[in-house]
């Protein structure tokens, strides 16, 4: 028996990735463009999709893991929608309604990073466990949760980038970019915060570069309160920050030290650390398999399980 062909978005600040297939081991097809105004951005990815399906065969349904904040109550009359997100432009945009009704399946919608740790715990790093975390660091901080097998909503979603860190000014007298707090985490840890800090790109920074320790510290302080407040049995960091040689076993050692043996466990030692606080085992596939995997529950209506 054939398995439904799926489409899938990775709907990012900074480009989208569209992509059809039933899984990460067989994507037939992926296109990456720049985003612009929603528009252009979503005009061409309803494009790719009809011209896909003419290549590839009808679709069963479309998974999109988006930038947010997002309206993801069913019960809503705006679900589907972008809401009040910094991106110029995107406040107010209708997203996932518009793919279902344009092209005739259901939609599943979510986060980016909700989307990306629901593709982890399916095939990546996380397959098997239930209570997972996934930090994305890049022009944003994004946090994914799954608690028991469900991805978390609530009130809206998780927005892990935005919880508030301590900030010496006396060691870091860079307040924070966030428009919204400052020095949140994303304020002090994101992609443009390195650049701003320093004056130029977190890419150009050398490995050696003080920078790194400072980014270690902040990023080890978000680590610290989700692992206090979630307990996931595992975290994974991606995201183009993240892509820096040396700065994940920097953010392991500092994460040791904060905790400082409060929370006891192997994973929580010099020993477990390393299987504890991890790369994404999808790599940069992370968040489309999550988009699969969201366009599958769009199909079938089940709850979330690994």
């Amino acid at each position: 028996m054939n398995k439904p062909l799926f489409g899938a978005i990775e709907a990012g600040g900074t480009k989208f990735v569209c992509a059809v297939g039933t899984g990460p081991d067989d994507l037939r097809d992926e296109i990456r463009f720049p985003t612009t105004s929603p528009t252009e951005t979503l005009g061409r990815a309803l494009d790719y999709f009809r011209q896909a399906q003419s290549r590839h065969g009808a679709l069963a349904a479309i998974g999109i893991g988006s930038f947010g904040p997002l309206d993801l109550d069913a019960a809503s009359p705006t679900w589907g929608s972008v809401t009040s997100t910094p991106k110029p432009g995107w406040s107010e945009t209708v997203f996932a309604p518009l793919f279902s009704q344009e092209l005739g399946v259901p939609v599943g919608f979510d986060t980016d990073v909700n989307g990306a740790v629901l593709g982890e715990s399916r095939w990546g790093a996380g397959k098997g466990l239930s209570n997972l975390i996934y930090l994305t660091i890049g022009t944003g901080v994004g946090a994914g949760l799954l608690v028991e097998g469900r991805l978390v909503h609530g009130l809206v979603h998780p927005e892990g980038g935005h919880i508030l860190l301590p900030r010496d000014p006396a060691v870091d007298p860079y307040e924070g970019f966030c428009p919204f707090h400052k020095n949140c985490l994303e304020g002090l840890a994101a992609g443009p915060a390195l650049e701003r800090r320093w004056g130029i790109p977190g890419s150009q920074l050398p490995p050696g570069h003080p920078a790194w320790a400072l980014e270690a510290r902040y990023l080890a302080l978000g680590l610290q309160a989700f692992l206090s407040v979630v307990s996931p049995q595992k975290m994974i960091l991606g995201g183009g920050v993240m892509q820096q040689p040396g700065l994940l076993p920097l953010v392991r050692r500092e994460l040791l030290t904060l905790n400082n043996h409060y929370t006891r466990h192997a994973h929580l030692t010099p020993e477990g650390i390393d299987h504890y606080v991890v790369a994404p085992g999808l790599g940069d596939k992370a968040g489309i398999a999550g988009a699969i995997a969201l366009a599958e529950h769009a199909l079938s209506g089940q709850a979330f399980h690994p």
